[in-house]
């Protein structure tokens, strides 16, 4: 999936609360906390890790180019 980043950047937490992948900003918290996140091959744990365009996320089977 291709997500367009409205800004300069969007933050790891609000990224996954509007691709719907968390349904609130606790539960984003907890999938990063919990190492589920691969930012351009190597795990993230920064919640609010400011992703820019050209970043793949990785989350399970799901994957997230940001444009």
């Amino acid at each position: 999936m291709e997500f367009k980043i409205a800004g300069d950047y969007i933050e790891l937490i609000a990224l996954l609360k509007a691709t719907g992948i968390a349904e609130t900003g606790g539960h984003a918290k907890h999938i990063v906390e919990a190492g589920e996140i691969i930012r351009n091959g190597e795990v993230e744990f920064r919640k609010r890790a400011k992703l820019i365009p050209g970043d793949t996320i990785e989350i399970g089977d799901e994957t997230i180019q940001l444009v």
